[in-house]
């Protein structure tokens, strides 16, 4: 069995950065009820996608004249569920333009950005990115049973 759900957060909507992310949030957790979801797979991916869209609202339009454009596409599978984040912002390759946080360090001494990324580069199974057509798109997946 296979779902499909498209997400689509318009720029300067009106709405706000936390409407939004409640909007990501409730149709992740409805999509969880319907496929009978751990509840750690929820969590998961509403982390996720709470990390990326704060990430790409707060800083993908910087010195642009309006917010940038996000689509979510989430298709659960079987065994898996594949993510693609697309949006219109600046470019912006997680993968490699992201900083690297010392997690080892203590808190006081730990420079400021890279753990969101480090968040999402950890909790999910496969990640790849491209820029293409003026538009980031972060592909990821994760296993159902590691959840």
């Amino acid at each position: 069995m296979s779902e499909t759900v498209y997400l689509k957060i318009e720029p300067d909507s009106g709405t706000s950065n936390a409407d939004n992310l409640l909007y990501i949030q409730g149709e992740v957790e409805e999509l969880g009820l319907r496929e009978e979801w751990p509840d750690s797979l929820v969590f998961k991916v509403n982390l996720v996608l709470e990390e990326l869209g704060l990430n790409i609202l707060s800083y993908g339009g910087a010195g642009a004249d309006r917010s940038p454009e996000i689509e979510i596409t989430l298709v659960s599978e079987d065994d898996s569920l594949t993510i693609e984040v697309s949006d219109d912002g600046r470019p912006f390759n997680p993968l490699e333009d992201a900083a690297v946080p010392d997690v080892e360090a203590l808190l006081d001494e730990r420079s400021v950005g890279g753990l969101g990324v480090h968040l999402v580069r950890t909790m999910m199974d496969d990640l790849s990115y491209q820029r293409a057509e003026g538009r980031n798109l972060l592909k990821m997946v994760t296993k159902k049973e590691q959840s």
